[in-house]
């Protein structure tokens, strides 16, 4: 993963501009490239590398804008394509008209078509672009010959009928609901899993022989009423015991899943044979201690499983979670418990089918879903033409669509879902599904469940309507039996927000402001979402005068309630201007017209405390903060130049590092392309055509210009007039460009931006592990503490959109890219293989007391710098890493699995507690997550339980940084200035080319 946008259309670029060779100009480097990018694909994780070797030198990138038709239903295909970004549309006509055609489902990422290609038969389908979408193609020539040459791996791969397929019957169909207890759901389950397979008995057996070695009491002959139950153990103590094992055992609740993985396939059983392991005085026996003659571990035996224990761990708690997510969803929906519902609501956040649903209806699916798994593929689990009576989402394996009369028109994967058409129309299924592959599991929403949801969220929806046109809708939701300071019980219900227009959302949320309420406690967060999120569709330049003309407020009634009402108004209006000018601190002196409100809103307040005493306890504060955000751009110190040293993040000053704001100015190179440069000086948040402008008076041009952002690999992009502060966007080693539009193509990068020829291991091999990762996390903490909250925000929906600068995240986040990189760098730069093996251990150690110091954007930049295939590859260094360093690397990347949504590096980050810093790039593509998956309006409203949402992930960096960082007192003592010169600044190769043919030339490829 390479940090948000920071670095990422360079290393995109990268593997782009190989797959745009001809394939015999292709270099084993561009094959690396393009093998590293394909790996982290869906649709070919299963892949043999072989095969996926012999797809990199053949394969073609094409990207496709939206609404673009593919290829149309009885066209003789030339291409089969695999989506590596966007969704396309799968449309099917009875008849020759294509304007008749009917959408039967869409393919995400990872899906895989157009295998037709290897008899001729006509495309049963059309497909078109839903959005934006980059595919990759092979053409089918190249098709065929990887399939004659690669049949053994494919068969099981491809859609039927090129692909291995059973026939099977609608008598493997789930039952319903209604006819299922909760032992025939578990029946059919068990039912898949007869036979252990090698690795969990395995696993089962080591845990067993480590007990006995380490804990012997724990298997023994045990008696609960007048009955003895041979050799057990006992729920609680099982988990009890797990947790002590192992580092990778976070919760006991992961500890009952990973026991479960054992449980499900028969290596522990229940003595009454329960099928959901308890936490509980549970009575369980291993598969071993079924045999009245079980022998004990010899010693031998009990030194290997010492040896293997923390690998079968890992195993466990990497496969436990969804054991877990199993056994709940296994359950009747009226046995859940709280805990079960909120653990099925929070896997259900991460499911892409179900991101534009709102967390009521995320809630409510919780309690209704259902597990269903069928073992076999080729198995029907309906029929075109039936009654639609379910909806499905796929939690693992894929589906094939099935059209009569065409054939398979196309395959359906993990977090694609289908059948909701058929239950929303209440029309014949469209379309048949097949399995495509053995021991496929889904969530199942039943028909009758669906429609109730439906009927609920509605009937719980309030509209308030003006000329007939909704301008709030709101929704009832469970508020949680709480208990006001006076002692009375609160509403059982409460009224949130879900869309409205921008006014009347802020007048419903100054209606319903409790004041009692403290400017921090947690139930004031929906209005902490308002005020966090309304730049998104109430600016300031509109807000401001909404507050100022709500501040009044004119009211009816008699005089005395004419005054309670306006007093408690002018409070709620004033609470909420505290709150904004709280969250944008400084960031206010950058906004002329929200001084200009906050000076006259302070005056107003001043005059009405004359005659409303009861407003003077808030007027302190407001003064305080009028004062504070007024007098600090007259303070000398305060007006800053940023200059060139501080993007470079090299500023070796004492002083505390200050946050760069869009009005500071810049002294910043600008090539052109004879490289020679000019300097210009202007704000950080200049856009492209003020920078254009700067340029040309220097250079005295009258030409039009443009301005290119350069990457050391030579990929170059033009920069949008409109677009701004692009100065902390460059990758690690990018410039600007700026030369006239028919010259770009002769534009090349400066040698300088190859970065160092020689590594630093001389240097840094003297400095302590500790040391370095203790700098490091002074300095990353100072990058992340200057990170405003609101750049998240203009980050995801786009800075253009503010016209603000995101300097300070963008510089956080290549701090990330820069990291990774030079740990590639020093390791590809050592050409002594024993020096190399040092080099290795070195970074691990760093990595573990980055993850000590709870700095986990240094831990897993350097993690993914080793995980890199320059590094990855060098099989010669890594087969001389001791045993006791790969299982550390090997725990660690556990952390990095991103299966479920980086489940595993969530479970660490809920156990700590601040100061932490973040893994930022996962916060960043979370929020991205929420907004791609919801739309900002609906129906010209806006959707505020989308601002919710992103409001919430945003929260998480003013939690990490809840508590303030204090720097280790024995560690800061010591003289480390040549420590804390080197950390601040790395010198690194960030081009991805360079790094794999210097690691090629360490160690050549093996024949």
């Amino acid at each position: 993963m390479v940090a948000a946008h920071t670095s990422h259309s360079s290393s995109s670029g990268e593997w782009i501009a190989c797959l745009d060779k001809r394939p015999l100009e292709r270099s084993s480097e561009d094959v690396d490239i393009i093998f590293t990018r394909l790996k982290e694909v869906k649709a070919f994780e299963k892949f043999h590398p072989n095969l996926l070797q012999q797809i990199c030198l053949c394969g073609y990138y094409e990207n496709l804008e939206k609404g673009i038709t593919l290829f149309r239903q009885g066209d003789i295909g030339t291409n089969w394509y695999a989506v590596l970004t966007g969704s396309l549309d799968v449309k099917v006509s009875d008849t020759s008209n294509h304007q008749d055609a009917v959408t039967i489902c869409t393919l995400g990422i990872g899906t895989a078509f157009g295998e037709s290609i290897l008899d001729n038969t006509p495309r049963h389908a059309t497909i078109v672009t839903r959005e934006y979408s980059e595919l990759l193609r092979i053409e089918q020539k190249d098709f065929k010959a990887l399939w004659e040459k690669y049949r053994q791996y494919m068969s099981g791969l491809l859609t039927p009928p090129y692909g291995v397929m059973e026939t099977g019957s609608n008598n493997d169909r789930m039952p319903d609901k209604d006819s299922m207890s909760s032992s025939a759901l578990c029946q059919v389950s068990k039912n898949c899993n007869k036979v252990p397979s090698e690795k969990i008995l395995r696993a089962g057996k080591i845990l067993r022989n480590t007990i006995l070695s380490r804990a012997p009491h724990m298997i023994r002959d045990r008696k609960y009423h007048l009955k003895t139950y041979r050799q057990c153990c006992v729920g609680t103590e099982l988990v009890d015991w797990m947790m002590q094992q192992s580092p990778c055992v976070h919760s006991r609740t992961q500890a009952v899943g990973m026991w479960q993985v054992l449980l499900e396939e028969g290596v522990l059983n229940h003595v009454d044979q329960e099928h959901h392991f308890q936490d509980k005085y549970l009575f369980y026996r291993f598969l071993d201690d079924e045999r009245e003659d079980a022998p004990l571990p010899t010693e031998e035996e009990k030194k290997e499983c010492d040896e293997e224990l923390q690998d079968t761990m890992l195993l466990l708690s990497q496969i436990g979670p969804d054991a877990h997510m199993r056994m709940i969803l296994r359950k009747p929906p009226g046995q859940r418990t709280v805990d079960d519902l909120e653990f099925i609501y929070e896997e259900l956040l991460h499911i892409k089918a179900l991101s534009h649903l709102s967390t009521t209806v995320k809630r409510e699916l919780a309690g209704v879903l259902i597990f269903e798994s069928h073992p076999k593929a080729g198995t029907v689990l309906f029929n075109q033409g039936e009654e639609g009576t379910s909806w499905y989402i796929i939690l693992k394996g894929s589906v094939n669509v099935v059209i009569y009369g065409k054939g398979v028109v196309c395959t359906l994967h993990e977090g694609d879902d289908f059948g909701k058409l058929a239950l929303v129309n209440d029309a014949p299924r469209a379309a048949s599904i097949v399995l495509r592959e053995d021991n496929c599991h889904f969530l199942r929403v039943d028909k009758e469940d669906f429609n109730r949801i439906l009927r609920d969220v509605e009937a719980n929806t309030v509209r308030l309507k003006e000329h007939d046109q909704d301008v709030l809708v709101l929704e009832k939701i469970p508020a949680g039996n709480r208990v006001s300071n006076q002692g009375n019980s609160q509403p059982q219900h409460k009224y949130i927000v879900m869309s409205g227009t921008p006014e009347k959302i802020l007048e419903h949320f100054l209606e319903t402001m409790r004041l009692e309420a403290t400017l921090n406690e947690a139930t004031d967060s929906v209005l902490n979402d308002f005020v966090m999120m309304h730049c998104v569709f109430m600016p300031n330049s509109q807000l401001c005068p909404a507050l100022m003309a709500q501040y009044p407020f004119p009211s009816q009634g008699t005089e005395q309630e004419k005054m309670d009402y306006a007093l408690n108004n002018k409070r709620r209006v004033i609470r909420l201007v505290l709150q904004w000018a709280a969250l944008y601190g400084d960031l206010l002196q950058e906004d002329e017209a929200a001084m200009a409100f906050l000076e006259e809103f302070y005056v107003s307040v001043s005059d009405d405390t004359r005659m409303i005493a009861a407003l003077k306890e808030q007027l302190p504060e407001l003064e305080k903060i009028v004062k504070q955000v007024s007098e600090e751009p007259k303070a000398p110190q305060k007006k800053h130049k940023v200059l060139l040293q501080l993007f470079n993040t090299s500023d070796d000053r004492a002083q505390k590092r200050q946050p760069i704001r869009g009005s500071d100015e810049v002294l910043f190179k600008v090539y052109c392309i004879d490289q020679t440069y000019t300097t210009i000086r202007v704000p950080v948040s200049s856009s492209v055509k003020e920078v254009i402008s700067a340029v040309a008076d220097k250079l005295g041009s009258g030409e039009s210009l443009i301005i290119v952002k350069m990457s050391s690999g030579g990929e170059k992009v033009v920069l949008k007039p409109h677009d701004v502060s692009v100065f902390t966007t460059l990758s690690v080693n990018g410039r600007l460009f700026v030369c006239p539009r028919d010259q770009f193509d002769s534009l090349v990068p400066l040698p300088e931006q190859e970065g160092p020829s020689a590594g630093t291991i001389g240097t840094f091999e003297l400095m302590s592990s500790k040391d370095l990762a203790h700098q490091m996390t002074i300095y990353d903490w100072e990058l992340f503490n200057c990170v405003h909250e609101l750049e998240l925000i203009y980050h995801t929906f786009g800075r253009h959109n503010f016209k603000k600068t995101t300097a300070n995240l963008d510089l956080f986040l290549r701090r990330f890219n820069e990291i990774q990189f030079w740990v590639v760098t020093e390791i590809c730069l050592c050409s002594q293989l024993s020096k190399r093996v040092q080099l290795l251990k070195k970074y691990i150690k760093i990595a573990a007391h980055c993850k000590e110091y709870k700095n986990l954007n240094s831990f897993f930049a350097i993690i993914m710098g080793l995980s890199n295939v320059a590094v990855s590859r060098l099989s010669l260094t890594w087969e001389k890493l001791p045993s006791k360093f790969k299982k550390i690397y090997a725990e660690f990347e556990s952390l990095m699995d991103p299966s479920r949504n980086h489940r595993a590096y969530r479970l660490t980050v809920a156990k700590l507690d601040p100061p932490i810093i973040p893994f930022m790039p996962l916060l960043i593509k979370d929020m991205t997550f929420t907004h791609e998956g919801n739309k900002t309006f609906t129906d010209n409203l806006v959707n505020f339980e989308k601002m919710r949402m992103i409001a919430n992930t945003v929260r998480t960096v003013k939690f990490c940084r809840s508590q303030s960082f204090n720097p280790d007192a024995a560690l800061t003592n010591k003289n480390h200035q040549d420590v804390r010169s080197y950390v601040r600044q790395l010198n690194v190769i960030d081009n991805q080319r360079t790094l794999s043919q210097m690691s090629h030339r360490l160690e050549p490829r093996r024949a």
